[in-house]
Order: structure tokens, then sequence, then C-alpha cells
């Protein structure tokens, strides 16, 4: 019987702080879809509610240089005063035993990974509208009023960048199945596809 090969996919999510990417993607995990996600590494002070090391992998901003200089992150960024960035190596292990990958990236970071990975599947994660999204980072308890009104600026400039996507999935407030089961659809539909190549990092 007539089997397509099966290539290592990698898989971007992004959008705009506060739309819910990281419960979203903790849903994904919860469902056991079989996918390997490598965690961002930051720079910034980690929050009371975040666990390190699967919401962000926290650490000093000179190690995050120091890894700069080596050459260990597939792309990084500077976000609101701290550092971002995605290591190379879990990626490449991943890729070595044939397993998906799922990145979770800033809006700036998924453009410096497409110009090295052309064929990376990018998901942009955005709210039904900038009032929800108001309300959910008001409900973070985490932003001064003046970094609220910063972060929904940068957010209507970055939803602006939705036409560079591959992907749209809109994160309605309380359907957090659905967005989930959209971004499953999409991972079908792209283990169908006819072409393809390897992604050599």
């Amino acid at each position: 019987m007539f089997k397509p090969p099966t290539r290592p996919m990698l898989f971007i999510l992004s959008g705009p702080s506060g739309v819910g990417k990281d419960a979203v993607l903790a849903r994904l995990k919860a469902s056991d879809y079989p996918m390997k996600y490598v965690t961002t590494l930051t720079t910034r002070p980690r929050r009371v509610n975040e666990k390190n090391d699967v919401d962000y992998h926290f650490i000093s901003a000179e190690r995050f240089q120091e890894m700069i200089k080596n050459n260990e992150l597939l792309e990084w960024a500077e976000v609101y005063g701290n550092r971002y960035g995605v290591p190379k190596e879990p990626v490449k292990r991943a890729f070595g035993q044939g397993h998906n990958v799922m990145l979770k990236v800033d809006i700036q970071g998924v453009a410096n990974i497409k110009k090295i990975v052309p064929r990376a599947i990018s998901i942009f994660l955005m709210p039904s509208s900038v009032e929800e999204l108001e309300r959910r980072l008001k409900h973070r308890h985490t932003e001064s009023a003046f970094d609220m009104s910063r972060r929904l600026k940068i957010a209507e400039s970055e939803m602006k960048e939705l036409p560079g996507f591959d992907y749209v999935i809109i994160n309605r407030e309380g359907e957090i199945d659905r967005a989930v089961a959209d971004i499953k659809a999409i991972i079908t539909a792209e283990k169908c596809r006819v072409t393809g190549e390897e992604i050599a990092l």
C-alpha cells in the first residue's frame, strides 16, 4: 500500500500579548497530541503563576548573551525591554527523532524564523476584538495603566502583520477547546500536503 513520506514539520504559534497563547498550548499538551514543544527562553522576571521550563525557561541576561555569541539560538528578539529566544538544540534533537515541533514565538520572531526555515507553518492567534484583549490583560493584574495602554497599541500594530501568516485562529473567550481543535486541523492538513522538504538547521 502506498504511504506518502512523512517529514518533521515546524509549527509556530504567535499573536499579541494576552491573547491566550500559553493557555491554548497548555490545553494542546494536556490532550497528549503527538508534538514536541520547545520552551522559549526569556530574561524577564518570572510571574507568580508561572513555572520555569513550562511557561518559559527563565535565564539571566548574561547567559542569554552567551547563547547569542555561541549561535545557540534559532532566533531571538527584545520585547518590552526583555529578551526572548528559541534554543536551537532541542529543535534539532526533535527533528532528528522524527517529531513535529511547536514553538511559541512573538510576532517579530516569526519573521526571523521564516527566513531560516521558509517551510515553517505560522499560526496567528488573535482575540475576537481589541476590547476582549483589554479585558484579558486587565484580568492578569500584571500591567500598570501605562503598560496596558502600550501593550494594546502594540497589539493593534501586531494584528496588521496577519497577512504574513499561513493561518489565523480566533481564540474567543470561553472557547479554548475550539481554538485547540483548529490547531489540530491545521496540523492534519499540513500532514496531507503532497509537497514538502527536509528542514535543515
